[in-house]
């Protein structure tokens, strides 16, 4: 089931990805990217199949436009990338292993018990979990001070961050570890001192979603509204700087601009309402706002078009972030 090319010469070391859906793919793109020998295992082989044809056409399109990530070529990264039909082929001798299973505790818990019963003692076990802390599946392991969480944002070839989370068990070698490897590989990583409900990114994600969704609720606004406000507000400024380098910059440093707007922070966020129970008749309302702009028959599509701009976006700032450094 491997790929049919010789790996070149200089691979780097063996990755084991779980999981062969489109975090999966991604994940063995990004370490195929870099040079390492990735092994791709599914509990069914035809998907793992499957998944070497889309990578194999991914890599030939990126390629084709000029946005492969790395130095060798699609033909020399697919090389590198093996489809395997049972887990410990994927695991045994691996320098990292990253699970990309659907987000369920008791499935991680049975996936992340395989694991540890086939790891080496110095194999790094991450998932790629969005929303469970690793305490939750991980505890009673023999290898648990290895586990770790690496979560990534879809699509991950095109967003480069990732957050590393650990349990409270985690040595911390293995956070720096894992850390320094997302780096290798080309992403942006933040490493959490400690473990958190939802993380970073969607502790953030969801407070912007919980007041958009009251917004609309109130009737204040309509969801559409609330995507432009992002797209041509907030999503401009945030693509650049975070809400910390945005306050710094719109006074005289942060602390100023707390001193002359934090009452307005304090003030605004008193009207703040619950936690909403996204349920009831407004999501229909939601819903018939978001087909409008783009029908369930064209969401396909759309990604595509989100791919492409992302692409773009990337690169846009990458370009003015090497043209800074030319500049200095």
């Amino acid at each position: 089931m491997a790929s049919s090319q010789t790996p070149p010469a200089s691979v780097k070391g063996k990755i084991g990805i779980v999981g062969s859906g489109l975090i999966g793919q991604s994940w063995s793109m990004l370490f195929a990217a870099a040079g390492y020998n990735v092994y791709l295992f599914d509990i069914d082989p035809s998907l793992v199949e499957k998944a070497l044809d889309s990578i194999k056409s991914s890599m030939e399109g990126l390629e084709k436009d000029g946005l492969l990530k790395g130095s060798l070529t699609s033909k020399e990264q697919f090389a590198l990338i093996h489809g395997v039909s049972d887990l410990a082929s994927a695991v045994k001798g691996a320098k990292h292993v990253q699970e990309c299973v659907p987000e369920n505790t008791e499935l991680k818990k049975k996936v992340f018990g395989q694991l540890d019963a086939v790891a080496d003692d110095n194999t790094v076990l991450s998932s790629s979990t969005s929303t469970l802390m690793p305490s939750t599946f991980t505890e009673g392991l023999t290898h648990k001070h290895n586990c770790v969480v690496a979560h990534p944002v879809n699509p991950p070839y095109h967003i480069p961050f990732v957050e590393v989370v650990p349990a409270p068990w985690t040595d911390k070698t293995v956070v720096t570890a894992t850390k320094a490897l997302m780096e290798e590989i080309g992403l942006k990583p933040v490493a959490m001192a400690k473990e958190k409900p939802g993380f970073l990114l969607n502790r953030i994600q969801y407070a912007i979603h919980n007041e958009c969704y009251r917004l609309v609720e109130e009737g204040i606004v309509s969801a559409e509204d609330v995507d432009t406000c992002m797209k041509w507000g907030l999503g401009m400024r945030y693509a650049f700087i975070g809400p910390f380098e945005t306050m710094h910059l719109n006074a005289e440093g942060l602390k100023n601009y707390l001193d002359r707007y934090g009452h307005c922070h304090r003030h605004v966020s008193k009207d703040f309402g619950p936690t909403p129970s996204y349920e009831g008749p407004i999501i229909d309302e939601m819903e018939a706002d978001m087909v409008r702009t783009t029908p369930l028959e064209s969401l396909p599509a759309r990604r595509q078009w989100r791919d492409e701009r992302l692409i773009a976006l990337s690169k846009l700032k990458r370009d003015l972030d090497e043209k800074t450094e030319t500049d200095k």
